[in-house]
């Protein structure tokens, strides 16, 4: 989860036109924050999930508040050296990172709004964690090697004070709107209860409605994934963005057919060079569960981004498409449009990972087949 932009926003509009031929129509259009840029991190995974609980606050209380993304990257830090330390290396340890870990975030430290902590250093304008994430894999790669032949538990203090000095200190309480909070406080203001939440996935490997871990890199907290059918998770999603909910996801971007710069995702039936996918609408793939489980076991399908599902358009040939915030900036010279993504619902089938959503979202048959 490695893509680097710088921010802008840019307003979005009812129809707009990408490329040459691709006019798009909104249909579902939910409250969301301003597209941001998570600058030379891999920390879409907190910027997506944390636009995600920005959505779900407006939602249950009509207030736009923007919460601090570094807060919850601060917090999941320790568990991450944690995991490495104790799988002896035997672990990715990197800036990557799911929902969940920002869902665990919340229920064990709060919420507190970027006002309050922002992550960045005097001077400093845009959040890049190099240097940060390559000290703190020197000196876990220490501890592992363990040089003193018997590891003290200052270890961890060491971790906590160099996640200091770069991101800042968790603040135990501060003012917001003229009034005194604690982040635990705050995140009973904003009415976010993390068990109301579930991710779902769809995998043939696994038995459908229940619950599995799921083996990919960035699971490093061992997060449960309810297991779905292919067509099940589309409508889940669809259900979600028409009933009133956002939908937090876990995608593949690396196809060549995803492109920021024209706004667009497909999955097109004939290899083609992107700027002939973007060019007019083509004729998609028909994406099957085989062919999904076929793509991921052998790595063309990975859990490299995380994005926030805030509604859906057509084009003008009537195809279905999620409307889909990133975190790479709006309007630069990389992304020159108002920061969003139309993805295609074959895109979806076969490039989504998984999807969060509130329990409440999900269709009532569906609920019931996972006893929710």
């Amino acid at each position: 989860m490695k893509r680097i932009f710088i921010s802008a926003f840019l307003s979005c509009f009812t129809m707009v036109t990408f490329a040459q031929d691709y006019q798009f129509t909104t249909t579902v259009d939910l409250e969301a924050t301003p597209v941001i840029s998570q600058g030379q991190t891999g920390t879409c995974w907190s910027f997506s999930t944390s636009s995600f609980l920005e959505s779900e606050i407006i939602r249950l209380t009509g207030k736009q508040i923007d919460i601090s993304e570094m807060y919850n990257v601060r917090n999941t830090y320790p568990k991450k050296a944690w995991n490495y330390v104790m799988r002896q290396g035997k672990a990715q340890f990197s800036e990557g990172g799911l929902a969940h870990d920002v869902m665990n975030s919340v229920k064990s430290h709060g919420l507190v709004p970027t006002s309050a902590y922002s992550g960045l250093q005097a001077l400093q304008q845009y959040h890049n964690h190099a240097e940060m994430v390559a000290v703190l894999k020197a000196m876990l790669d220490v501890y592992i090697k363990n040089p003193a032949g018997k590891l003290s538990s200052n270890w961890k203090a060491a971790i906590e004070n160099v996640l200091d000095v770069y991101l800042g200190k968790r603040p135990e309480s501060f003012t917001y709107q003229g009034k005194t909070y604690t982040p635990k406080s705050f995140l009973e203001m904003t009415k976010i209860n993390p068990d109301d939440y579930v991710t779902l996935t769809s995998f043939t490997h696994q038995p459908y409605y229940k619950p599995f871990i799921l083996n990919i890199p960035d699971n490093f907290s061992n997060g449960s994934f309810y297991n779905v059918t292919l067509d099940e998770l589309v409508a889940a999603t669809k259900n979600a963005l028409k009933t009133g909910y956002t939908v937090e996801l876990d995608c593949d971007v690396s196809e060549s057919t995803f492109s920021a710069k024209y706004a667009v995702a497909t999955i097109p039936e004939d290899a083609i060079r992107r700027e002939e996918f973007s060019a007019e609408i083509r004729k998609e793939k028909n994406i099957t569960p085989n062919y999904r489980q076929q793509e991921f076991e052998n790595y063309t399908t990975t859990d490299d981004h995380l994005m926030h599902i805030t509604g859906m358009a057509t084009d003008q040939n009537g195809n279905d498409y999620f409307r889909v915030k990133n975190s790479w900036g709006s309007n630069t010279e990389r992304v020159p449009n108002d920061g969003h993504v139309n993805m295609s619902e074959a895109f979806f089938k076969l490039k989504t990972i998984s999807i969060m959503v509130h329990k409440d979202a999900l269709p009532k048959t569906l609920r019931k087949k996972l006893n929710l």
